[in-house]
């Protein structure tokens, strides 16, 4: 069977490329050697089911320990009303793993107490029988998948509840249990409130407080990426700069498992057939990340990460202050909703620790997401058309856009709402820019983690590129800092020649432009 880059469910060795994680799994193995609970929470499509079949495959190679995978996906929540119920489907798995595993003694003896475990204090004793009676020269490790959906239920939480008394007990030298427990799922099993008693309002007592800490990356570093494109460049007979292509690869996704696959699946099945020569180019990267940050492409991980925005005012908000206003938030998991956003793999720390989106392709689609949520409630198509003045014979005359926006600005907001254009100001030109770039050219927003409140706008329009950095005005000492920001920042294009659109906010302001010579480059500036 042809191999292929995986974006969807589980990735399989001989079926799909993949990166050589073997580190990641020597870490998580260490973890069950030491007889560790934990939770593999992670965001959504971030390799977590592929570990889990990674990890149970290995473990299930060696002679000391027997791996039971399942999956509580498919439990509904009428099976949570019932202990009986759910017992016999948690059974059923287990009957499922050991036939897969080919161990028809345990199929056997689990079989007998499908109808004989009625409560959660039966399931206890079978596990120990399971162990002690069964299995007694052997680790047993469990690890469920999809825990999620699960819970919100109070019977969960008491199965939850029954392993971590067995884990105890079992460190006392009482009981029999499992070696290991691995949760999979979004949310930290820690953090789960639960009743005490029924009438009693909703608390943090987790029934999970054993678990240690899952701190393991599952993201993929470039070089980790470079192992995936070294096999792909076997499979294929072709050669191209493969380090060079993963770090690009890295640059735009920040290693997330689903967009790095997705991008490789897009260059590869899309873009490079189109070409008589088949090796890779690192402009196919940037060819693939305008496809899929493109307006209309979708996925189910886009979907998921607009619903999450729109389910929440308050994550909404951080995220639109982040995205359009440039402006810093401490990364603190003690804060609820950052912690949220961390969780949905929206927002990841800084080396400093402040708040970023997690990849520049997040980035652009929430920016283009808000962008067309404001022109679409707000103000429409404020600019009505880009007329052909806009473009010359060498690309885009971003001269004469500034000034026009700078002449729209005047007209239109004579008196300005501070807080109004504080909040919305560069929404509107990128408003006003939209019609003028009309699918000819596209626009990628820089992410920028500063004291400036900044936002860098990269253009490119006919094979050529422009950089024009919006942002507010705090005086001349931070103009100058700006401007070295934005000259460093022309340096990694090679550009010369770049531009500022400078917001001011206070009263008595003139509308006025300059053109600024800084070291060795021209900067064309506007005030609105």
């Amino acid at each position: 069977m042809q191999k292929e880059f995986n974006d969807t469910g589980l990735c399989i060795p001989n079926r799909h490329y993949m990166v050589d994680n073997s580190d990641k799994l020597k870490q998580i193995i260490a973890l069950v050697e030491k007889g560790k609970y934990f939770t593999i929470n992670r965001p959504r499509q971030f390799g977590k089911t592929t570990t889990l079949f990674l990890l149970a495959n290995q473990l299930n190679l060696r002679d000391d320990c027997v791996a039971l995978k399942i999956s509580f996906e498919g439990i509904d929540t009428d099976s949570y009303q019932n202990q009986a119920i759910f017992i016999s489907i948690f059974l059923d798995m287990l009957i499922e793993e050991f036939e897969f595993l080919q161990l028809s003694e345990l199929v056997d003896f689990t079989r007998q107490h499908v109808d004989t475990t009625p409560n959660l204090r039966a399931l206890s004793r079978f596990i120990t029988k399971l162990k002690r009676d069964r299995i007694p020269k052997k680790s047993v490790v469990l690890l469920i998948d999809e825990v999620d959906k699960s819970s919100n239920n109070q019977l969960f939480l008491d199965f939850l509840s029954m392993l971590r008394d067995k884990y105890l007990q079992q460190h006392e030298g009482r009981d029999h249990s499992f070696q290991s427990v691995i949760l999979a799922g979004v949310h930290d099993i820690k953090t789960l409130k639960r009743k005490i008693r029924p009438d009693e309002s909703s608390g943090y007592n987790s029934p999970w407080n054993i678990a240690i800490d899952f701190k393991v990356d599952l993201s993929f570093a470039p070089h980790e990426i470079e192992t995936m494109l070294q096999d792909y460049s076997l499979d294929k007979q072709i050669q191209f700069d493969i380090s060079a292509i993963a770090e690009q690869l890295y640059y735009y996704t920040s290693g997330y498992p689903y967009l790095v696959s997705k991008l490789c699946k897009l260059i590869d099945e899309e873009i490079v057939p189109n070409r008589a020569d088949k090796n890779w180019l690192i402009d196919d990267v940037e060819t693939a990340f305008k496809m899929i940050v493109k307006e209309g492409y979708t996925t189910t991980l886009f979907d998921s990460l607009i619903k999450n925005l729109e389910n929440n005012q308050e994550l909404y908000e951080l995220i639109f202050h982040i995205v359009i206003n440039g402006k810093s938030f401490n990364f603190t998991i003690a804060d609820p909703v950052i912690n949220l956003a961390h969780l949905y793999g929206i927002l990841k720390p800084t080396a400093l620790e402040h708040c970023q989106i997690h990849n520049r392709i997040f980035e652009q689609r929430v920016y283009a997401y808000m962008m067309s949520k404001f022109m679409r409630s707000k103000y429409g198509d404020i600019n009505g058309f880009g007329g052909p003045e806009y473009v010359t014979t060498e690309g885009l005359d971003i001269k004469l856009i500034l000034q026009r926006f700078q002449a729209f600005m005047r007209e239109n907001h004579a008196k300005p709402d501070r807080n109004f254009l504080e909040r919305e100001g560069r929404l509107l030109f990128l408003a006003f820019l939209k019609p003028i770039l009309n699918g000819r050219g596209f626009e990628f927003k820089e992410p920028v983690v500063a004291d400036e409140r900044r936002m860098d706008l990269v253009i490119t329009y006919q094979n050529q590129r422009y950089v024009i950095e919006l942002k507010r005005w705090y005086g001349e000492k931070y103009h100058q800092k700006g401007l070295q920001q934005l000259s460093d920042y022309l340096d990694m294009y090679s550009l010369k020649k770049g531009y500022l659109l400078i917001y001011d906010f206070n009263k008595g302001k003139i509308y006025k432009e300059e053109k600024i010579s800084f070291q060795d480059k021209e900067i064309f500036a506007v005030w609105v």
